[in-house]
């Protein structure tokens, strides 16, 4: 991984630099591998928002950084400082929601992994960067990533203001589906606290799913379960106040739950969160 970085970093980029750190946490007991996206143009740090990424091996595979870099270099978006968080090898218990498990014990770290952002990850790009405070802060990730970015920014509401959410877990639920009085509307362990809380009137949500997500339709109505969840998911949102000014909805036509579908949907994303 290191050589790759090395040969990424030979690359001429107009305004973007590339770095990698390793981070060891004491909470999680592992080294955290995190790529740093990070413009090169000047920018008033005070002024410059923070965007961090679960699952961040993925904007590898997808050359993030030719997506990133025209979009800062030709004025479209605004600078923008982004942290790529590696998976770990024990990715079904960190991420997850940090209130509760899923039935099947997975996500059993998730608080764990919550501290981590807060009280190691945050601490070491201020003191590492000279960055004593950010313009605004915003997280977003892939599938189980983007339910672990959802329910951190939800539950934390104070520290973000904007979240992507692709392909996301948002089926993660109490009991299984063929367990004895399964409720989607009381078992899906996002929509629920979603449904229990309150508005953040300053909070943004970007949801992306693709038609070919997945196959699953467990209730039968010709919508896969990915696009239900999410769109069930903007409705509790909704109901909560927020508007169509505060959600972005992006459906993919033929979109997999894939680096290649994101890759897609992630210049939109930017554009949506930082446009200028």
């Amino acid at each position: 991984m290191r050589l790759e970085i090395i040969k990424e970093l030979e690359k001429n980029y107009l305004a973007i630099g590339i770095d990698q750190r390793i981070i060891h946490s004491e909470f999680l007991e592992r080294d955290v591998i995190a790529d740093v996206y990070m413009p090169t143009i000047p920018v008033d740090t005070t002024k410059l928002p923070l965007l961090l990424v679960n699952d961040g091996q993925d904007l590898r595979k997808m050359d993030f950084a030719s997506i990133l870099d025209p979009l800062i270099a030709n004025g479209i978006i605004e600078p923008i400082m982004v942290v790529a968080l590696h998976c770990g090898a024990d990715r079904m218990m960190e991420y997850g929601t940090a209130c509760q498990p899923d039935y099947r014990g997975r996500g059993g770290k998730a608080g764990i992994y919550t501290k981590f952002i807060f009280d190691e990850l945050l601490p070491y790009i201020r003191e590492a960067f000279g960055i004593k405070s950010f313009k605004e802060k915003s997280f977003a990730g892939f599938s189980l990533g983007g339910l672990s970015a959802l329910d951190i920014v939800w539950n934390h509401a104070s520290e973000f203001v904007k979240v992507g959410v692709f392909s996301a877990s948002l089926w993660w639920r109490r009991k299984g589906y063929n367990d004895e009085g399964y409720d989607s509307e009381k078992d899906r362990i996002m929509h629920l606290q979603v449904m229990k809380g309150k508005k953040s009137s300053w909070l943004k949500f970007f949801f992306e799913c693709g038609t070919l997500d997945e196959t699953l339709d467990r209730n039968n109505n010709g919508v896969i379960d990915s696009i239900d969840d999410a769109l069930d998911m903007i409705e509790h949102l909704k109901t909560l106040g927020y508007t169509d000014n505060d959600i972005r909805y992006m459906e993919i036509p033929d979109g997999r739950h894939n680096v290649e579908t994101w890759a897609q949907a992630f210049p939109d994303f930017l554009k949506w969160g930082w446009g200028k």
